[in-house]
């Protein structure tokens, strides 16, 4: 397809887009490293259609558990066995944003490339945009409240008090957190996501080894990558801190959240505005981040698309139960691979 010309500037929405899937996207791309992320068929074949619904409930499954009877030719079967049915809503959240350059800054530069500078800052942009809207889900996780949720958010908090006035976190509160939260299934905790100052102390005890990577020059660079026993971390210091000061490591466990790009009919376009001297770029996405065993409820949601601050309200969650009015089955939450280390900070 030809592309729309734009001072001089040939701009190729199919070509661009192809462009945006090749820039590295750091924080995206751990997760799925981590198996953080995976994919589900049943949530993009709900949201297929663009001019569709933007929430669904969608049927989940428990697991088979009992004992099973004795096979000797005497004990008769016990009850039958079946799977509990559990209902989970799940939502689309949809972003836009546009970005502008200037001729001057491009003519004083002397002709600096515009795609590949455009195009690396995007990924980026929204490699930290998802990142915050990923954060915002786990917050509103751990604002449920109620019957069973409670039981969740017990479960997979886990509070250290400091002795002194350094708040810190240790490979033993990782481990008893996650055993705390998931017990003899917390093998499938796989990353963490921290701040600065915690990754710092553990970095101190040579707990903590960061990940590099060659850049186009040969050099070796340090990413905001690293590991700790066993397990990706994910540096940040924009999420990991609580209005109090407390910090909070977040840890992730395999395939806890159900990721799908379900794109935008015009991901990418450009305008023109020649009295301003001014070339615009605009961006689309669709997404879907549900976390494994808890349900979205649409309680507070103003518009089709839920905000980052609609999404990190305890209210809008629920952990997946049977939907019974009278009394509720709820979802193993121990098979639920979330779980917070709050560091908190002495008075």
């Amino acid at each position: 397809m030809a592309g729309e010309k734009f001072d001089s500037k040939t701009f190729n929405p199919q070509a661009f887009g192809r462009y945006m899937e090749t820039v590295p996207k750091t924080k995206l791309n751990a997760l799925i490293k981590a198996n953080i992320f995976r994919s589900n068929s049943e949530i993009r074949n709900a949201f297929k259609n663009q001019t569709g619904t933007g929430y669904a409930i969608l049927p989940m499954y428990g697991r088979l558990n009992g004992k099973p009877a004795n096979y000797d030719g005497k004990t008769k079967y016990g009850d039958a066995k079946s799977l509990n049915t559990y209902e989970r809503g799940v939502v689309v959240f949809g972003r836009k944003d546009k970005f502008t350059e200037q001729d001057f800054s491009y003519d004083i530069t002397s002709g600096v490339d515009f795609m590949s500078q455009i195009g690396t800052q995007l990924g980026e942009y929204w490699d930290d945009a998802n990142e915050a809207t990923l954060v915002s889900i786990i917050k509103g996780i751990f604002s449920m409240t109620g019957e069973g949720n409670d039981d969740f958010v017990k479960a997979h908090t886990f509070e250290i008090t400091s002795e002194t006035s350094e708040p810190k976190v240790t490979t033993t509160d990782l481990n008893n957190a996650i055993q705390k939260a998931s017990g003899d299934k917390k093998a499938k905790y796989a990353m963490a996501i921290m701040h600065s100052y915690i990754a710092t102390q553990l970095e101190n005890q040579k707990l903590l080894t960061y990940l590099t990577y060659n850049d186009a020059n040969g050099l070796e660079r340090q990413l905001n990558l690293a590991q700790w026993n066993g397990k990706l971390v994910l540096v940040d210091d924009a999420y990991t801190i609580d209005e109090e000061g407390n910090y909070i490591t977040y840890v992730l466990g395999n395939g806890v959240f159900d990721y799908e790009d379900l794109g935008a009919k015009v991901p990418y376009e450009m305008k023109r505005e020649a009295d301003d001297d001014r070339d615009y770029l605009y961006s689309r996405e669709r997404l879907c981040i549900a976390p494994y065993g808890i349900s979205y409820t649409k309680k507070s949601q103003a518009t089709l698309s839920p905000t980052d601050e609609e999404l990190a309200k305890g209210e809008n969650w629920e952990l997946v139960n049977d939907g019974d009015a009278e009394e509720k089955t709820y979802f193993d939450h121990k098979e639920i691979a979330i779980a917070q280390i709050v560091s908190k900070v002495t008075p």
